[in-house]
């Protein structure tokens, strides 16, 4: 089944043919803003562009695996074609038994599915990007197993994952110490994280073979952090006793953010890894005035790094924050969940509407005012709540 043709009865068939949580699902005939009536009319947001071509349009989706039309690539090199036949990943470094594999023999080990929602750091950072997440059926093999069987050496700390994608790199540019030099795309994870987070070692999407976008034939996936992490076109797993310090490990995809230390605020540079809580209202709707006034409900996401969600609550013109809505079903630990909230009826006129989500923990989705994101000088982490603006006319 091509990506673009999923519906959502064929995404949630593709979910629960491997996942049992969301088997019991299957009974119901949709479940995507299940409670949204087909009398609703989308209401658009003031000063929003529409979503360009690749990534997820939030007002047009209709499927809890998002299609393939409507997922975001971003390459920070160049994007290899790697032909699969002659495809190979090499496991190498502070292991006992080395090993080359082919991208057959991958497929020859046991089988996993990885349901997950994975999202550009920099989503969110403005109005022109905010589309460049997705929900995704991961398949392929557990990397842990993997590497049990090349024994990890016991000075070994950190895993570096090498892409085929690489360039050139200038550090000290314009000194006299100025150094250019070819290097390949690559992150890394502690050991500690490479053996608990349950990496997978992806071959497909949705049942599908990846795209050469999406990192085709392998790709890491790792759940709950953002999409730098998962390295695509995946070349090389080396086993290591020293950091692995690349440009996207310790130059770039850095978070700069001012922490308040007394009287003065410090400034610290932590790498990008983990995802953050976040929720966004998806769409609003309309239904037709009723003594001047409009019937109109809101619908959106909410997910993080697979910490549970307590609750979504949404404020209208900046009024009391109410309660929304979170779907039952489908759900999985490292996905998005959806919500809904019906706002009343509104006078004729502007407004503004905005979600803020609270994990089990008691952590609250900040806003744009809280030191977190006040005091943060780069733009990737962008996960405040997110005010929408529309307007309403009676007619």
């Amino acid at each position: 089944m091509p990506h673009s043709s999923l519906t959502r009865r064929d995404a949630l068939k593709t979910t629960a043919l491997s996942t049992g949580a969301v088997l019991a699902y299957l009974s119901h005939p949709q479940f995507l803003f299940a409670d949204q009536d087909p009398a609703e009319t989308l209401v658009p947001f003031l000063d929003m562009p529409r979503a360009r071509p690749g990534m997820l349009d939030w007002e047009t989706l209709d499927a809890w695996l998002t299609p393939q039309d409507q997922v975001f690539t971003v390459s920070h090199y160049n994007v290899p074609k790697v032909d699969p036949g002659e495809y190979r990943l090499e496991i190498t470094g502070l292991v006992e038994k080395p090993r080359t594999l082919t991208l057959d023999e991958l497929k020859a080990r046991p089988r996993s599915d990885q349901l997950m929602t994975l999202e550009c750091s920099g989503n969110g950072s403005s109005k022109g990007f905010m589309g460049a997440v997705y929900n995704s059926r991961w398949t392929g093999t557990r990397l842990a197993p993997l590497l049990k069987e090349c024994g990890i050496k016991s000075n070994a700390i950190e895993v570096a994952f090498i892409g085929y994608d690489k360039s050139s790199e200038t550090l000290r540019k314009g000194t006299p110490r100025e150094l250019t030099f070819d290097v390949p795309f690559g992150r890394s994870l502690t050991v500690e994280h490479a053996v608990n987070l349950d990496p997978l070692l992806a071959y497909e999407r949705n049942g599908e073979p990846l795209t050469q976008g999406n990192g085709s034939p392998v790709r890491l996936i790792v759940p709950g952090w953002y999409g730098i992490a998962n390295v695509k076109w995946l070349r090389r797993i080396e086993l290591r006793d020293t950091r692995y310090v690349g440009r996207f490990m310790g130059r770039d995809y850095v978070t700069v953010r001012g922490e308040r230390r007394g009287d003065t605020i410090e400034y610290v540079e932590t790498s990008v890894s983990k995802m953050n809580l976040k929720s966004i209202v998806a769409r609003i709707t309309r239904k037709p005035a009723v003594n001047g006034k409009i019937p109109c409900k809101a619908y959106g996401a909410v997910w993080s790094d697979g910490t549970d969600i307590k609750s979504v609550e949404v404020q209208v013109d900046g009024g009391e924050w109410r309660p929304a809505a979170l779907d039952k079903e489908p759900r999985s630990k490292f996905c998005w969940t959806f919500f809904s909230i019906d706002l009343g009826a509104l006078p004729p006129g502007k407004h503004q509407v905005v979600s803020r989500a609270t994990d089990v923990n008691g952590r609250v989705q900040p806003t744009a005012q809280d030191d977190e994101i006040a005091l943060k000088k780069t733009y990737w982490e962008a996960y405040a709540q997110w005010p929408r603006d529309i307007e309403l006319t009676e007619g």
